[in-house]
């Protein structure tokens, strides 16, 4: 089992930045990449960023050029750098971990953290 703990969110407003945090623990082998996803109210979840272990990455188009996704050197935690938010970029986010484990995939979620960028 994979444990995600994730932090840094908060209130903030238009242009400023948040750095989001999340620790994965427990059965952490073989991951195959992490990321961020959020959602708005009655929104559907969406890709933010996402690095496999390999370093390839990926974005939403509209994060690019403000977001960046990294991981430690461990690869056991993965950040994601907002800067000049925006308050469309209000929503919760979700911590995302994909472990690969032979020929089949899982998907392992964190709590969520809310970020609300408003005046």
């Amino acid at each position: 089992q994979v444990q995600l703990v994730e932090s840094g969110g908060g209130l903030v407003q238009p242009g400023e930045s948040l750095r989001l945090s999340c620790t994965a623990s427990g059965s952490i082998f073989s991951i195959y990449a992490m990321g961020w996803y959020r959602q708005a109210p009655g929104k559907q979840r969406e890709l933010v960023g996402s690095i496999t272990t390999s370093g390839s990455t990926n974005y939403a188009d509209s994060v690019k050029g403000r977001f960046t996704v990294s991981t430690d050197n461990a690869k056991t935690t993965v950040y994601l750098q907002m800067n000049n938010l925006k308050p469309e970029d209000t929503a919760v986010y979700y911590c995302n971990v994909v472990r690969r484990l032979s020929l089949e995939f899982e998907d392992h979620w964190g709590q969520g953290t809310q970020v609300t960028v408003s005046s």
